[in-house]
């Protein structure tokens, strides 16, 4: 053990001393005297209700912003839904307009279907009657010989 020993001492010999500079010397923590935590604990507590005060201020005019912001993008976005609202008024105002004008039309568009397939009638009947009149000059030439 005796051995061990002096291997340790010998070792803390051997390592280099620190530089003095860098290395900080520890002190005994003494108590304060009593009067010293009075004094302290008075010129603690008006600076702890200074700096509590100043966060709470921060914090209240942090937040009143934050309710301004929020009631100025209230406004904004009421007045665009208020806007969007007209636009959606019109675009119903003009398409009751287009139905109603459709509706008046209707009958006219019925009327042109129907005349479209009259006419398409009437040409199967012209292409029937032009068949028909081929047959029929074919005949009289075949007649006329």
């Amino acid at each position: 053990m005796a051995v061990a020993a002096q291997g340790v001492q010998a070792t803390r010999h051997e390592e280099p001393p620190p530089d003095e500079a860098a290395v900080e010397r520890a002190e005994e923590a003494k108590e304060p005297a009593e009067a010293d935590i009075t004094e302290l604990c008075w010129d603690m507590f008006p600076k702890m209700a200074s700096y509590l005060t100043g966060e709470l201020t921060d914090i209240t005019r942090a937040t009143s912003e934050d309710y301004k912001l929020l009631e100025n993008m209230n406004k904004l976005t009421s007045l665009k839904y208020l806007e969007m609202k007209y636009i959606a008024i019109n675009i119903s105002r003009y398409l009751k307009d287009l139905n109603q004008k459709y509706a008046e039309l209707q009958p006219c568009l019925d009327q042109i279907n129907v005349t479209e397939e009259q006419v398409a009638a009437l040409e199967q009947a012209a292409y029937k009657l032009d068949a028909y009149s081929k047959k029929l000059e074919a005949k009289y030439k075949k007649l006329e010989k």
